[in-house]
């Protein structure tokens, strides 16, 4: 008998099981597939404000999000890193005063403290001016931070582990039936087809994009639960400029692309905004919305990127709530919780942001003690994320530590592995003293040690777990280094 069943091992159920574990409830995570694999891992890896969301008089939701960039950075500092945006001004889109005014709320209305403030910038004379059209003579640069999204959730179902949680993956919650004051479900395990059975006084329903089929298993008198698919796609070229700062383009549509620095070598340029009918499983970037993005950047970019620059796309589904708004890119990204019933032993998580998921968690947890009665108190804003036990300003310490302390790694590899596992680096590497003892090498700088300490610890159990959700060197893999992973890590499988 679990306090809580929490279904989909997305951001949102992996931090309330962590908040959950935290206060001392008992906890079942049941993900069908694997962590991050649904929206979580295809956001445009940011926590920021929204800036945009000004615009449409979403108040409360940038102003938390807002105080929780520093709090997110402050508790996971090697997968968080502070960002600078850079707004060239479009003079025939948002007038400068309108600009003006959005960054003195957004420097002000969170109770920034770390963050540098926003400016206004000469680009005829800023480094930030140089990848851009010459008619671009001026603009405007604000704070917020960047994330690697899917090892977010995994360090959050990680600490929910350490905490007590079972966190089950490739495992699907195929029905939950209400007897005798509390939940049977039935579950199946993907990897062998096993079917079992577990009890629980409380489901959280975090299915995502899924979380309406989700409800619909489980034999309540709720009425269905509307939500609004929303499809966002990126594309990831080769790297258009040499600074490391991102650039925030205006469009015609009232929509807001973003160019990203990401993993080095790459641009991350994205997202769209387009309504989504169908299994979000299948979501994929369509031709239109490769032609917008190429599009948009060639708006900006005095040498655009062309399709042969394109080295990897992803495409998510946004499950919003459906508030009636008439165009995609206008539906509210806030969070909505519902429960079901006069007795409340159903969650259901619609929408929501990366960036505020731990208050999202604190916020449901205050609906399931409610009904469950009250363990602890809020705890998750200081508590750090595996590995993120060292300050803000401390990863290049940690990087000189880490070769300290091995120094057959390259500088680059070292980085790599700081700003992955943060302090688990030290774990993850033990008492290794050379190059040799890493183990099989499949490519770039993955090493057979750290594939182990990926299936473990962290839930790995495909070759597309580790290169693109554990890690991202499905950028660096090539095709036949992936299938000899793949083959090395079936074979863990089998002889386990």
């Amino acid at each position: 008998m679990y306090d809580l069943l929490i279904i989909g091992g997305g951001v949102n159920g992996a931090g309330i099981a962590r908040d959950a574990a935290g206060r001392g409830f008992s906890v079942l995570l049941c993900e069908a597939n694997d962590l991050a694999s649904g929206t979580s891992s295809w956001s445009s890896k940011l926590v920021h404000g929204g800036l945009r969301y000004l615009e449409h008089y979403e108040f409360r939701l940038v102003r938390e999000a807002l105080i929780e960039r520093e709090v997110l950075w402050g508790i996971a500092p090697h997968i968080i890193r502070p960002l600078r945006f850079v707004l060239p001004h479009h003079r025939s889109l948002r007038p400068e005063w309108m600009i003006r005014a959005g960054l003195l709320l957004y420097d002000h209305m969170g109770g920034r403290k770390k963050l540098p403030p926003s400016r206004r910038i000469d680009l005829r004379g800023d480094a930030a001016g140089a990848p851009l059209l010459p008619r671009f003579n001026d603009g405007f640069e604000y704070s917020d931070c960047r994330v690697d999204d899917s090892r977010l959730v995994v360090l959050n179902a990680r600490d929910a582990a350490d905490r007590g949680a079972e966190i089950r993956v490739g495992t699907r919650v195929t029905g939950a039936v209400r007897e005798a004051g509390h939940w049977r479900a039935s579950l199946v395990d993907h990897a062998d087809g096993a079917t079992g059975e577990i009890e629980a006084r409380y489901i959280v329903n975090a299915g995502g994009p899924w979380v309406a089929d989700v409800h619909e298993g489980m034999r309540t008198e709720a009425a269905p639960i509307r939500i609004r698919k929303v499809q966002g796609s990126h594309i990831v070229v080769r790297r258009l400029y040499d600074h490391d700062r991102c650039y925030t383009f205006q469009e015609s549509d009232g929509r807001v692309i973003f160019a990203i620095p990401y993993e080095r070598d790459f641009t991350l340029i994205g997202t769209t905004d387009r309504d989504y009918h169908g299994d979000p499983a299948d979501a994929a970037i369509s031709d239109d919305e490769t032609d917008y993005l190429l599009a948009a950047a060639a708006d900006y970019f005095a040498k655009p990127p062309t399709r042969d620059d394109i080295v990897w796309t992803y495409s998510g589904v946004r499950p919003l709530y459906d508030d009636g708004a008439s165009k995609a890119q206008e539906a509210t990204r806030d969070y909505v919780l519902k429960t079901d019933g006069d007795d409340a032993v159903v969650l259901n998580i619609i929408g929501g942001k990366i960036t505020t998921y731990r208050r999202l968690a604190e916020e449901a947890m205050e609906r399931i003690e409610r009904t469950l009665g009250r363990r602890g108190s809020a705890w998750t804003a200081t508590a750090p994320l595996p590995g993120g036990d060292f300050p803000t300003d401390g990863v290049t310490t940690l990087e000189t530590k880490i070769i300290a302390a091995h120094p057959y790694l390259d500088a680059a590899h070292a980085a790599r592995l700081a700003r992955h596992y943060g302090t688990s680096t030290f774990d993850l590497l033990g008492d290794r003293e050379e190059a040799a003892d890493l183990g099989e090498h499949f490519g770039a700088d993955l090493y057979a040690c750290e594939v182990d300490w990926l299936i473990g610890q962290e839930w790995a159990r495909s070759a597309d777990d580790v290169l693109w959700r554990r890690t991202k060197l499905g950028l660096r893999l090539n095709e036949a280094e992936t299938a000899d992973l793949a083959v090395w890590m079936d074979g863990r499988a089998q002889a386990a």
